[in-house]
């Protein structure tokens, strides 16, 4: 744990060599503080209450949907990341994250829910290139709805056409997009 940097773990109770709890504990001891969801077939109250005690997060019961996993995630590192400024800038592009809005030059920008999403993960990561996929995962309301089309471009060449920015966010042939930004 402590070469590696994540920012959550999925920690089931039963593993093969060893319990998920005991490790838990072993981890909290060592002031490890990266968000814990367990997973368990273990469904009682006590058990519950147990690996919440000893450190976890949260607790999910097996079986689960992909879905309520997926949305559990989301709100653990929703809640732990730190946020250093609500606003993030690329040239003459700031976006708010709170205020959920974006301005180029000073002057406001009005962008669909999925289009802010984008562009805050692109913004958020600039000079990585981020895969359609990665694109779709991020705006994507459910796990079931993932898929390959090409909404994601739809989306990209909108906020390049709303923002008058086409050189902004750049295409990666074969890969997905990226905002280069030194």
């Amino acid at each position: 744990m402590e070469e590696r940097n994540f920012d959550l773990v999925l920690l089931d109770w039963n593993l093969p060599d060893g319990d998920g709890i005991t490790l838990l504990r072993s981890w909290r001891e060592q002031k490890v503080a990266i968000p814990v969801l367990v997973l368990s077939a273990n469904i009682t109250v006590d058990d519950r209450v147990h690996a919440l005690n000893v450190g976890a997060d949260d607790y999910l019961c097996k079986p689960h949907s992909s879905i309520e996993l997926l949305a559990r995630v989301r709100a653990l590192l929703r809640r732990d990341a730190p946020v250093k400024s609500s606003k993030i800038k690329a040239g003459d592009v700031t976006l708010d994250i709170i205020a959920r809005e974006v301005t180029v030059d000073g002057e406001p920008v009005k962008l669909s829910a999925a289009e802010f999403d984008l562009l805050t993960l692109l913004m958020q990561h600039q000079n990585i290139v981020l895969t359609r996929f990665q694109l779709n995962e991020h705006i994507a309301k459910d796990f079931d709805r993932i898929s390959v089309s090409n909404l994601i471009d739809v989306h990209i060449r909108n906020i390049r056409k709303k923002l008058d920015r086409p050189e902004l966010i750049q295409s990666i042939r074969g890969v997905g997009y990226t905002i280069k930004h030194p």
